[in-house]
């Protein structure tokens, strides 16, 4: 077994696409219009579907935002160096709501985003876990 993707519902399919794509430099790998059903799928990921989880980017149409609830936490990436990934994503017009720094009471080196539509990131620097 293994977990294949985890999907979002977005309020702005072209406007999440480009945050994945241009912020956080993910590749659309798929998608899927469904006119007569109202929605669209758009799947993203830094690998190919077959061998790496992915995110699926759902958009129904005419519902243009979502309360976030309380039980949802964020998605995680593996970055090399958290305060770099930082820095780029804030050159590329995206949002760093807790600076690059280690987790409280440890030595992990973690930092967090938000997407358009309020879901959290979460950046991992690689080998500080």
């Amino acid at each position: 077994m293994r977990i294949l993707h985890t999907m979002l519902r977005v309020g702005d399919m072209s406007r999440s696409v480009a945050f994945y794509r241009d912020v956080l430099g993910m590749r659309v790998l798929r998608t899927t219009v469904r006119p007569e059903q109202k929605y669209d799928l758009t799947f993203m990921g830094y690998g190919d579907e077959s061998h790496e989880s992915v995110l699926e980017l759902t958009y129904n149409y005419g519902v243009d935002r979502y309360e976030l609830g309380t039980a949802y936490g964020h998605l995680a990436i593996e970055v090399d160096d958290a305060k770099a990934a930082c820095d780029a994503v804030v050159s590329r017009g995206g949002k760093v709501t807790r600076a690059a720094g280690p987790v409280l009471g440890g030595t992990t080196i973690i930092a967090f985003l938000e997407d358009p539509d309020g879901y959290k990131v979460e950046l991992i620097q690689k080998g500080t876990l």
